[in-house]
């Protein structure tokens, strides 16, 4: 996502949605080691640790986000990694400077329904589509870690990134937080707690 779709430098600014998640901390980091300013979004309850990991903590609650973030990066954002979709994808899009990029990645629904979740993906997908076609200098992406499974294209990317990534561990440069572990017995309370969205951090099964 950082270096592939939103092809970041060193000295840019970014904005995390889910800044706090298991996603969103190996990002800040992967960021931060590529030299580049995070912003984070998330819920109050984590700015302090967010402010101790070197990011800079926005709430997801503030009625006035955008210009919060503005406030912050008066001359945009470089790219916005947004896990939320549905209206947060124009908030994120706006944000953005000439030359940025929003990667949608995921999409966070309170809904039990598989038929509202899959309009609610299928939106979301063709959101990102026709922002990328409008003439503004901004791009989208949406990720998805599997697209192309199976291709030597797709083996070789794999293989290159699973490298980088053990290289950073063990170097100590990349230290993956986490939430909490459960035993694979209690597969359940794992996902509860998971999807509880008050994790900071990876959520690990134990065999």
């Amino acid at each position: 996502m950082l270096h592939r779709d939103a092809k970041i430098k060193k000295g840019n600014t970014i904005l995390v949605y889910g800044a706090n998640g298991g996603v969103g901390t190996i990002l800040t980091q992967l960021a931060q080691i590529a030299g580049v300013k995070v912003i984070g979004a998330s819920s109050s309850r984590y700015h302090e640790i967010l402010r101790k990991d070197g990011v800079i903590p926005v709430d997801y609650a503030d009625k006035n986000l955008a210009q919060t973030i503005r406030n912050i990066s008066p001359e945009g954002i470089d790219a916005v990694f947004d896990n939320i979709g549905g209206k947060s994808l124009d908030v994120s899009f706006g944000l953005l400077k000439k030359g940025g990029t929003m990667v949608s990645y995921a999409l966070m629904s309170k809904t039990n329904s598989n038929t509202i979740r899959m309009m609610q993906f299928m939106y979301m997908v063709c959101k990102v589509l026709l922002l990328n076609i409008l003439p503004n200098g901004k791009n989208t992406a949406f990720y998805y870690i599997w697209s192309g499974k199976g291709t030597d294209k797709f083996r070789a990317k794999m293989k290159e990134d699973f490298a980088s990534l053990m290289n950073l561990l063990l170097q100590n440069k990349l230290k993956p937080k986490i939430a909490a572990t459960f035993p694979l017995t209690d597969i359940s309370k794992a996902m509860e707690f998971s999807e509880s969205r008050t994790a900071y951090g990876k959520v690990v099964l134990v065999p």
